[in-house]
């Protein structure tokens, strides 16, 4: 039993020992381009890249400005999106600090809203009843959020210098009682060009479906793989046309203006869209475009700009 015990310990021990060589000490380069071998079997080409995830990676490492910063932040950028397109796209916010502390029911408004962290990546705390939260778990989760930094592992340089905070939003729900769809809007060079729909992102049913601006089905996928391992595929049902479509469209271009390459992701309640982030490296250039002939083709419309670093 000791023996395992401590082949189990040095086992621990050696990982986060080369995780931490990874993450911290291994160059950017080297590092990103390991990933992307491991998911493309090929070498990445950052000399000249081709295929739009080529592109995404090399934005990665050559298209960094303080803009970028401000709007990975999910507090910072509410200011870009008031001055851009107004704050009437804005999702109510109800809270924000620094200290994980102040986040106890008394300080909140009534449910349902979304506890999160403005410089990481994923989902937060729903909250629909404050009697049914465990608000020592979650100080403890945000804690933890707060100490995190998204750059070394994700090589997102947008993500390094973000001050930690907690905001507490609305949780946008329809009037049907669900959490409305994920509409988000792939921009290049300030043109909308196709639009990716996520269908009960937030259950084991996770679809998600491919459309160009006028609505027609796209023919490829380009899916992210789950924690429980399943690929988010197209859905077999269509999604019904939004009627803010044409609103969305002109508002994401408004919003990419600025960008080589954005995707801006839109919520419709019920008829009223409400901004969600911008992504600058959709999956981190490291998910397959199926056929792979659509990287190439979606890669020859994003012309890179000149290396900001």
């Amino acid at each position: 039993m000791k023996n395992i015990i401590k082949y189990l310990y040095l086992n621990t021990f050696l990982q986060r020992i080369h995780l931490f060589f990874l993450y911290n000490v291994m160059p950017e380069k080297i590092y990103l381009k390991r990933r992307f071998k491991k998911s493309f079997k090929r070498e990445l080409d950052l000399d000249n890249p081709k295929t739009l995830n080529e592109k995404i990676v090399w934005l990665k490492l050559f298209d960094r400005t303080d803009l970028h910063t401000i709007c990975a932040d999910k507090y910072a950028v509410r200011s870009y999106i008031k001055e851009k397109v107004g704050e009437e796209y804005l999702v109510p916010l109800f809270y924000q600090t620094k200290n994980v502390e102040e986040i106890i029911p008394e300080n909140l408004p009534s449910p349902p809203f979304i506890i999160k962290a403005n410089h990481d990546s994923g989902g937060g705390i729903f909250v629909f009843d404050k009697s049914k939260t465990d608000w020592n778990e979650a100080q403890e989760s945000l804690k933890k959020r707060l100490k995190k930094n998204y750059y070394p592992r994700s090589k997102e340089w947008q993500y390094k210098n973000i001050e930690p905070c907690i905001i507490v939003e609305k949780l946008l729900i329809s009037k049907n009682g669900k959490i409305p769809f994920d509409y988000k809007v792939h921009c290049f060079n300030g043109k909308a060009n196709m639009i990716q729909v996520d269908i009960d992102r937030d259950s084991d049913n996770h679809h998600r479906n491919w459309y160009n601006t006028k609505w027609e089905r796209e023919p490829y996928k380009w899916s992210s793989l789950k924690e429980n391992g399943k690929a988010t595929d197209p859905s077999d049902e269509d999604v019904e046309k939004p009627k803010t479509l044409d609103e969305m469209l002109a508002l994401s271009e408004k919003l990419s203006t600025d960008f080589c390459y954005v995707r801006v992701d839109w919520y419709d309640v019920d008829g009223k869209l409400y901004f969600g982030e911008l992504t600058f490296h959709h999956d981190g250039g490291n998910r397959p475009i199926i056929p792979e002939k659509w990287d190439r083709i979606l890669g020859d419309m994003v012309p890179l700009p000149q290396k900001q670093i």
